[in-house]
């Protein structure tokens, strides 16, 4: 047992490498209705690496576009500027964090796996009609707080994979036996450091815990999008439990079975490609 404390963690937050400015900027423009998307859009242009990566992705069968864009602004003019800031962000958050390394944890594994949960939250939310792009966000964030204690507290969190591969338990468990807390806590405190929009912190803090007033929105589809990837078993982890889904959850989404199936497909057919340009 080697629990943290709350307090070291958020020193731990505050140590780590701040965001590209320009993923900080989307971030914070999904609350605001005065955005100049030409402007972001050479702001975006001037980051080689950050650009190259949003116009792979915009070009896969992510989108399925009958031709070629080839800048960001020709990307915002077919794809709409929400779901071209959703790209930039995505690839932003996961180039922060590439650098990680946990001789006990797989890095790749872990982002196939919020890029597939992600993928699912999109068409569960197109499917209920709501926000996509908070979806997809939400979802490739929900595990964020797990990169924070891997990379600040590799000793502890060694002993939370060997109390998870002794006890054949689900991670959250085994972080709470061995830490006194969990990443669902840890994620909703980096989201409040990095000042992502309200909706976003609650579907990183509340998605193993949902509140009443989560059912219905985004951290409900957080929710059933993270059980149904472990269910569909794209990621190839060996060791995943399939989390039991919160009936109240699922009853809030009130989906039928034609349109998950619809969810289903979509999200396996786009699932590698997007794993390919996000993770490499």
């Amino acid at each position: 047992m080697s629990n943290l404390a709350l307090a070291d963690v958020i020193k731990g937050i505050r140590d780590l490498p701040s965001l590209p400015i320009i993923v900080v900027e989307l971030l914070n423009s999904f609350e605001q209705s005065d955005i100049s998307m030409g402007a972001m859009a050479n702001k975006v242009s001037q980051d080689q690496a950050l650009s190259a990566k949003t116009l792979r992705l915009a070009n896969s069968s992510f989108y399925g576009l009958q031709r070629k864009v080839t800048t960001i602004q020709q990307a915002i003019t077919v794809l709409g500027f929400d779901s071209v800031r959703t790209l930039i962000t995505a690839a932003g958050v996961i180039g922060n964090f590439s650098e990680q390394k946990h001789a006990n944890f797989d890095l790749t594994n872990f982002w196939r796996h919020a890029i597939g949960t992600a993928l699912c939250a999109k068409e569960l939310a197109r499917a209920l009609n709501l926000n996509q792009d908070y979806a997809f966000i939400s979802g490739l964030l929900h595990d964020i707080g797990v990169l924070v204690l891997v990379s600040r507290f590799p000793e502890q969190y060694s002993g939370v994979i060997s109390y998870r591969d002794m006890h054949d338990c689900y991670r959250i468990k085994a972080e709470h036996a061995v830490l006194g807390l969990d990443h669902a806590i840890v994620g909703r405190a980096l989201a409040e450091h990095w000042k992502f929009p309200l909706l976003i912190q609650k579907s990183i803090g509340n998605h193993h815990a949902l509140e009443n007033q989560d059912l219905g929105d985004i951290p409900s589809i957080i929710h059933v999008a993270d059980a149904i990837f472990y269910a569909l078993d794209l990621d190839g982890a060996n060791n995943a439990l399939v989390p039991v889904i919160d009936e109240r959850a699922w009853k809030s989404l009130n989906i039928g079975s034609a349109a998950m199936r619809s969810v289903f497909r979509e999200t396996e057919s786009k699932f590698e490609d997007a794993c390919q340009i996000l993770v490499q």
